[in-house]
């Protein structure tokens, strides 16, 4: 029997058509977070204290009818809390730490960014389902790159080098003596900073395959005071430079396995390209192995993430493996394994981050 011919639960219904107008409210309303972003509403919200929309839109330099209509929406959401008896907008603590604090380890507007960017291909990757053409990560909009780094990055500066680092076996002790580092798929270059302004006696190379994103890397190392240690070229997982007879003593990977065309290539090249007794570090989404581990908001999310930009990534590379950004680890070791290595083993993990150690 079609679904259409079988009987329809009303409640069952009633509890479906609610998910969606919620879901079609959420949709709709991420432009309006992007807005808010841009223009500093909500970091004119910080400090709490409550606004009229009038005096909202004077602190912004913004029309005050539209931001009144902005404030209705955001309070209606959830964003933005709002005073009836007074008629005024507040950001409470949580909501300031979420959406108002740039760098705070939960500041999601980034990802509201890649979100809007990936909602603009949506008719590039409708052709790739009809045709299964892959979609390059520089075809995309420049918010995807921008808030890619602005999502990832407040979360890379809250582990990596406090917990992550610490987790591996002697490497933290051989980037304080002074260590050669190669982070692959740097993008703009936040992990690599990080590592080089908490390790001063180390020398890092970032490598990745889209030109823009390397010179905004080596414009950030500028800017930190890195750039003395710290390099940026344009180069593809299977084919960076060795750096030296030695061999790296750390390489890292930073969400951007999953996106390569030939993971298990890039596994063999890092082994060729490492010291004797180098580790390799990959991070990841934190997923389960099977599907029904991750039907949940997280792998919602990065199940659209990988529909619409991972896939068509790997897939625009040679070998086009499509990983998926909900690999899992079970997965992932595999093409470890398949790329040489042999010493395997979880050194950490957060609720959203798998953390694995490799060795020769």
């Amino acid at each position: 029997m079609h679904a259409a011919e079988s009987t329809i639960d009303a409640e069952e219904l009633e509890r479906l058509m609610n998910h969606l107008l919620g879901d079609l409210g959420a949709a709709m309303s991420a432009a309006l977070v992007v807005i808010g972003d841009r223009l500093g509403l909500y970091r004119a919200m910080r400090d709490g204290d409550p606004v009229t929309a009038e005096r909202l839109a004077c602190r912004t330099q913004t029309d005050a009818r539209y931001v009144r209509e902005w404030l209705s929406n955001q309070a209606a959401g959830g964003y933005v809390s709002y005073d009836p008896e007074h008629d005024t907008f507040f950001l409470t603590p949580e909501q300031s730490l979420a959406l108002a604090q740039d760098g705070s380890p939960v500041f999601i507007p980034g990802a509201f960014q890649c979100a809007s960017a990936m909602v603009k291909a949506t008719d590039r990757v409708a052709s790739a389902f009809e045709h299964g053409h892959g979609i390059g990560w520089h075809e995309h909009e420049h918010d995807l790159y921008c808030g890619t780094d602005r999502f990832l990055g407040p979360g890379y500066a809250a582990s990596l080098v406090s917990s992550w680092i610490p987790a591996l076996d002697d490497v933290q002790a051989k980037l304080e003596a002074g260590a050669r580092v190669a982070d692959l798929g740097c993008g703009h270059g936040a992990s690599t900073v990080l590592m080089a302004q908490a390790f001063p006696r180390s020398e890092f190379a970032g490598f990745d395959r889209h030109p823009q994103s390397v010179m905004r890397a080596q414009l950030a190392a500028e800017e930190a005071g890195v750039d003395e240690r710290v390099t940026f070229k344009v180069a593809c997982a299977t084919e960076y430079p060795r750096g030296g007879t030695a061999g790296y003593d750390l390489v890292t990977m930073f969400d951007s396995l999953h996106y390569m065309g030939d993971p298990v290539g890039a596994a063999a090249h890092v082994l060729q390209t490492l010291a004797p007794d180098g580790t390799l570090m990959l991070v990841e989404p934190n997923a389960g192995d099977r599907l029904a581990d991750n039907l949940n908001p997280v792998g919602r999310m990065f199940y659209a993430a990988s529909t619409l930009v991972c896939t068509p990534a790997s897939r625009a590379q040679d070998v086009g493996l499509a990983l998926g950004a909900q690999a899992g680890e079970r997965r992932l070791r595999e093409v470890l394994t398949a790329g040489g290595f042999t010493h395997l083993r979880r050194a950490t993990e957060t609720p959203f981050k798998l953390i694995l150690e490799a060795r020769p």
